[in-house]
C-alpha cells in the first residue's frame, strides 16, 4: 500500500492526514494507492474545523465492491483532535457530504455479481433484465453491455446487450433491442449524476452523504 499525504503545512495537519489515512482504511477491505491532500489552515483545526479532503486512490476493495479508481472531494469536516501525551487520535465528529467519480473494471465487476455477498443483485439483474436466473457473465465492450445467463437444454448462453446512464440518482440499465430496463437498487445516501461505459469499465460520477 501507498499512502501520500500533505507534509508541508506543519505537524497538526501531518497528524490529521495519518489519522484520516487510518480512518479510510478502516473502512475499506484493502487500499492499494492512496493519495491525500488536506484543505483548511492551523487556526481551524485548533477549533475542529478543516474546509475539506481531496482524495485520490487505485485498486481500493470497499464494502466488497473492487474500485480500479477513485478520486473524491469532501465537504467541510468536523474533527476532535487528540493531542494528549497518553496518545494522539483524529476522530470525526459529524456526518459529511463526497462528490466525484469512481470506475470499476468489467473483469473485476463481473466476479463480484457472481460470488457473495454481491451475487444477490446478479442474479437480480439476470432476472431483471433477461429473465432467467442465475447471472452467468457480465462484459463490458465500449458503450455496451452484455448479460449472459444459462438457458436450460442450450449450449450456447443466453445474451443480451444494454446501455447505462444515470437516471433519478441510480443507474438505469436499458435492453437496446427491446423495452426491458431495470433501476439499480442505490442507498438513499447515494446519488448518481452520471454513469457510463469505456474501454471495459463501468464510470460513475455522483455525491453522498457519509456517517463516521
Amino acid at each position: 500500500m501507498t499512502d501520500n499525504s500533505s507534509s508541508s503545512t506543519g505537524p497538526l495537519l501531518q497528524l490529521l492526514a495519518s489519522g484520516l489515512q487510518i480512518w479510510i482504511r478502516r473502512q475499506c477491505d484493502a487500499v492499494g494507492e492512496l493519495k491525500l491532500e488536506l484543505h483548511g489552515s492551523a487556526l481551524g483545526l485548533l477549533r475542529g474545523r478543516l474546509a475539506g479532503v481531496s482524495l485520490i486512490a487505485k485498486e481500493v476493495i470497499f464494502q466488497g465492491l473492487p474500485l480500479h479508481h477513485a478520486e473524491l472531494k469532501s465537504g467541510p469536516l468536523k474533527l476532535n483532535i487528540n493531542l494528549g501525551k497518553t496518545g494522539q487520535s483524529v476522530n470525526l465528529q459529524q456526518s459529511f457530504n463526497i462528490e466525484g467519480n469512481i470506475s470499476i473494471k468489467d473483469k473485476d465487476l463481473n466476479k463480484v455479481l457472481l460470488s457473495a455477498p454481491w451475487d444477490w443483485l446478479g442474479d437480480w439483474l439476470a432476472e431483471e433484465l433477461i429473465g432467467i436466473t442465475p447471472l452467468g457473465r457480465l462484459k463490458i465492450d465500449n458503450e455496451t453491455l452484455e448479460l449472459q445467463a444459462p438457458a436450460i437444454g442450450q449450449q450456447q448462453p443466453t445474451r443480451r446487450h444494454f446501455s447505462v446512464r444515470a437516471d433519478a440518482g441510480t443507474v438505469l440499465i436499458r435492453h437496446l433491442d427491446a423495452e426491458a430496463e431495470a433501476s439499480l437498487p442505490m442507498d438513499p445516501a447515494i446519488h448518481i449524476e452520471e454513469a457510463s461505459l469505456k474501454a471495459g469499465q463501468l464510470h460513475l460520477k455522483g455525491r453522498a452523504s457519509v456517517t463516521p
